[in-house]
C-alpha cells in the first residue's frame, strides 16, 4: 500500500506551506492584511498537520527515495516591492494547491479503504485549503493590476 508515500508527501507540503505562509507574512509587513492573514492561514495550516497525526501514525509515513519532479520548495526569503508581493503570492498558491490535490488523493483513498476517521479529516482539511486559495486568488486579483500596470 502506498498512502504512506502520500501521507508523506501531505506531511511535507503541510509544513512547508505554512513555514512559506510565515515568511511571506512576515516579509510583506508593509501589507498589513498579507502579514495579519499569513500568520492566521499558517496557524490553520499547522492545525491540518496536526490534525493528519494520527492518520500518519496509522498507516506510517514514507517518501520515496527517487527524486521528485515537481516537490514542495519553500520560501527562503521574499521578494520586494508590488511585483515581488504578487510572485509570492503566486508561489503560494502553487504550495496550496499541491497541498489540495494531495489532500483529495488521501480521501479517495481513505474512501476505498472505508477509514471515516480520514475522510473526516480529509473533508474538512480540503475545505479549509480551499479557503485558502479564495484568498490567494482574491488577493492576487487585488495586487495585479499595481503591480503590473502602475508606474514606481
Amino acid at each position: 500500500m502506498h498512502l504512506s508515500t502520500y501521507l508523506g508527501l501531505l506531511h511535507t507540503s503541510l509544513t512547508t506551506l505554512a513555514d512559506a505562509f510565515r515568511e511571506v507574512g512576515r516579509g510583506h509587513g508593509e501589507e498589513p492584511d498579507v502579514r495579519q492573514t499569513c500568520q492566521v492561514l499558517a496557524g490553520r495550516v499547522d492545525r491540518q498537520a496536526e490534525a493528519l497525526a494520527p492518520v500518519v501514525e496509522r498507516y506510517g509515513e514514507h517518501r520515496e527515495d527517487e527524486p521528485e519532479r515537481l516537490h514542495a520548495a519553500g520560501l527562503e526569503t521574499v521578494r520586494s516591492g508590488p511585483v515581488g508581493l504578487l510572485r509570492d503570492l503566486q508561489d503560494l498558491y502553487t504550495l496550496a494547491g499541491l497541498t489540495d490535490i494531495t489532500w483529495t488523493v488521501v480521501g479517495q483513498a481513505a474512501q476505498g479503504l472505508r477509514d471515516r476517521e480520514l475522510l473526516d479529516i480529509v473533508d474538512a482539511c480540503e475545505q479549509d485549503t480551499a479557503r485558502q486559495l479564495t484568498w490567494l486568488r482574491t488577493r492576487v486579483k487585488q495586487a495585479a493590476p499595481q503591480a503590473l500596470i502602475a508606474a514606481r
